[in-house]
């Protein structure tokens, strides 16, 4: 609650929120609340200001001047007084009186009448924030993309203009009271009016869509009955395991249209760009022109913008888009999706750092929704879901699964061996070279290495040491074959590099990237064409002509009857990481890439070049990620691991987190688990395999040397409970300014 000039609220001081004016610039001059009559109805505005402070963490009343009464409608951006400097927030509701007993500031102005923040968002966004100890104003920030006034204006005018829409969305009204849920809040039920053929509200125009047929839903167990509760009005949960080939975008697109029959809304999440394009092309495919929208970042700001406003103003229902499409305000939602929700692209780096898959999990609970979590591997985050009872498994039986599996073999088992002694060391086997040889005239043969670039990784050739920088101790690498050594941290080339321990001036390359891969296999298969596709050179798709193509992992290019072919190198790299979740990593880029190859029947080959009698790799042979995913959470369960408990890990200096640990008053039950150097470097510069573009999952705040991390674990009943402790020590924290950032990340995707 802020007093006359925004300082002073009923809960706390706000003064401190922002510290003192910049020296040399005079405040501006404000007119005296007197001055202002207050809005005859409801004259009390409830702010939540974009201050991501802790202790600020709650919404602010202030005076509702008469001239702002009719735009100044819950849900719209607004600007008020705080601490003596102007910020934004958003006005969640008005009410008749104030529990302030003091002088109320009044507001500034409001930016726009445009409600850009639902009551169902708003619920969300607090729930989120008090499942990852963070604050609303962070999770807003995610959820609602900055205003662009050309886009807005021009949708306020188009609704307008609408026949009907005299009291559209965003239209200056006056309002009731002011934070009661309306229609599509995800707190309210959805009563399907058809089941076959409905228009709804956002449809105006369009001919009423009929419910799609199962198609290729007719392969699963329980596929068929799963589109049919969704028909029924009905909120099933299902954890989907995908058949290897490429109807997984139609699949995803006839469920959306069986919730879009009814109705209801669907929300689908995809990890990248190239996801979504095969997602937004089967979805026009089955639900016909303006029916649904895609939301992405490349779209650009304006035109981004104007997609999110005919989502929140109820026009399109049917919405599909990467990571932050998981707030979409889509209204009367009946069904969430995610995709390959092992992917690192869900988990956002910025604070409160929540990931898609429970963000959309908590919004199916909240909307009483339907939600289907699917991919061709399955995580131990979407086991324990299924095991809980909270969704039921959906695969294919195992004659169909090896009807469309590709055939696999692995270079490490015991007939390879006794043919090719070599094949336990060398990189690529002759296993591999053979199967590409042969497959190389019916298509083209796909071979995935897990790093881009030349070397990635070198060492003395003498005493096998690894190569470091003299100057910062970072790894050394070689960015071609003509360039010298430099390090991977800080830029520096050494051409005269010596190995410290043994003085030998040669190295050997440990670890090489797609780059120097394809120069090796050019000079294997001369005459063959060789493609790249990695990194910011990412092929979408090729044409079905023999080709030899190299990429990494998540940048394999779609190829129309799938490759003939496919090669899967470096096994070791992918399952040397240094994370709890290696083993299911490596396995989710490998079935990714096989899924790509066409059937064992029609002399689809995938060749892994890893030790066979690794588990991970038997679950790639005989395609079956459900079992490795169950042997994996077992795993986690006897250890005391997530997804079994909820863990917090918690940066910063050592000072810091020591005296952070100190007065956090944590619950009987949660468990302290040492603290730890954070890293040795740049955050994440030494991550094995992390080639998909956005992963920033340390953070640069966190890097250094002088960095410690301590996790805290407890058993998953507790978690909120433990939120609620470390949002409570942040909040003591950030009152008192102490010195040195602390980092609080719930749930973390890679812990250690």
């Amino acid at each position: 609650m802020a007093q006359e000039h925004g300082e002073t609220g009923a809960r706390g001081t706000a003064t401190s929120a922002r510290g003192t004016p910049r020296p040399g610039r005079a405040r501006p001059r404000r007119r005296s609340p007197a001055a202002q009559a207050p809005a005859a109805h409801l004259p009390v505005a409830q702010v939540l200001v974009d201050v991501p402070l802790a202790h600020l963490d709650r919404p602010f009343d202030y005076l509702v001047p008469e001239k702002l009464a009719e735009s100044a409608v819950p849900g719209c951006r607004v600007r008020v007084r705080f601490a003596g400097q102007l910020v934004s927030g958003y006005l969640l509701g008005r009410a008749a009186v104030s529990e302030h007993q003091g002088r109320l500031a009044a507001l500034e102005r409001v930016v726009s009448p445009e409600p850009v923040l639902t009551p169902q968002i708003a619920a969300l966004a607090r729930e989120v924030a008090d499942r990852y100890a963070g604050t609303m104003a962070d999770v807003l920030r995610l959820a609602i993309p900055p205003r662009h006034a050309g886009a807005e204006t021009a949708a306020r005018r188009r609704g307008a203009s609408a026949p009907g829409n005299e009291d559209a969305p965003g239209a200056p009204v006056a309002r009731g009271a002011a934070s009661a849920p309306g229609p599509g809040a995800d707190s309210a039920p959805w009563v399907p009016v058809a089941r076959h053929a409905v228009s709804a509200p956002g449809d105006a125009g369009l001919p009423p869509l009929t419910r799609p047929q199962a198609g290729p839903w007719a392969r699963y167990q329980h596929g068929p009955a799963f589109l049919a509760a969704l028909a029924d009005g009905r909120a099933p949960r299902a954890v989907w395991t995908a058949l290897p080939g490429q109807d997984w975008p139609e699949e995803i697109a006839r469920a959306a249209g069986t919730a879009a029959a009814t109705g209801r809304g669907a929300l689908i999440v995809v990890p990248d760009a190239r996801d979504l394009s095969l997602v937004d092309a089967a979805l026009a495919r089955t639900l016909g022109p303006g029916r649904h929208i895609s939301l992405a970042a490349g779209l650009g700001p304006a035109e981004r913008y104007r997609r999110w406003l005919a989502v929140a103003r109820g026009e399109i229902r049917v919405v599909a888009g990467t990571r932050a499409a998981m707030f979409a305000p889509v209204t009367g939602l009946g069904l969430v999706v995610i995709w390959d929700d092992g992917d690192d692209l869900h988990a956002e780096p910025r604070a409160p750092y929540p990931h898609a898959r429970e963000v959309l999990a908590l919004r199916a609970h909240r909307a009483r929704a339907a939600a289907l979590i699917g991919g061709f591997a399955r995580t131990a985050e979407a086991t324990s879901l299924v095991a809980s009872g909270w969704a039921r498994a959906v695969t294919a039986p195992r004659d169909v699964v090896r009807r469309f599996a590709p055939d696999v073999r692995a270079t490490g088992d015991d007939a390879e061996l006794a043919r090719d002694e070599a094949a336990r060391t060398a990189r690529i086997p002759s296993l591999a070279l053979r199967a590409a040889r042969a497959a190389l005239d019916r298509g083209p043969v796909l071979v995935q290495v897990p790093r881009r670039g030349y070397l990635t990784a070198v060492a003395c050739e003498r005493c096998r040491a690894a190569a470091r920088c003299a100057t910062c101790g970072g790894p050394m690498a070689v960015a071609a074959s003509d360039a010298p050594v430099g390090c991977r941290w800080c830029g520096r080339s050494d051409a005269e590099w010596r190995c410290p321990a043994c003085g030998h001036g040669r190295l050997r390359a440990v670890v090489a990237g797609s780059r120097r891969t394809a120069e090796e296999l050019a000079r294997a298969f001369p005459g063959a064409p060789v493609i790249v596709s990695a990194g910011a050179a990412t092929i979408n798709s090729i044409p079905p002509r023999p080709a030899l193509v190299v990429a990494t992992p998540g940048a394999e290019p779609q190829v129309d009857g799938g490759y003939a072919a496919a090669v899967l190198l470096d096994g070791w790299v992918l399952l040397g990481r240094p994370s709890l979740a290696a083993a299911q990593e490596a396995l989710r880029r490998w079935l990714n890439a096989a899924a790509l190859t066409a059937p064992g029947s029609t002399g689809g080959t995938v060749v892994l070049v890893a030790e066979a009698a690794l588990p991970v790799a038997q679950a790639l042979i005989r395609w079956d990620p459900v079992t490795h995913a169950e042997r994996e959470l077992a795993e986690r369960e006897t250890l005391g691991f997530p997804p079994a408990v909820r863990m917090a890990a918690v940066t910063g200096s050592a000072e810091a987190v020591a005296g952070f640990l100190a007065e956090t008053v944590l619950p009987a039950q949660a468990e302290v688990i040492g603290t730890v150097p954070a890293g040795t470097g740049p955050a994440g510069a030494d991550k094995a395999g992390a080639d998909k573009a956005g992963a920033d999952k340390a953070g640069a705040d966190n890097a250094g040397a002088d960095r410690v991390r301590a996790l805290i674990r407890i058993p998953r009943p507790g978690g909120l409970a433990l939120a609620a402790a470390l949002r409570q020590a942040q909040a003591a924290r950030t009152a008192r300014k102490d010195a040195g950032q602390v980092r609080v990340q719930l749930d973390p995707t890679d812990p250690i």
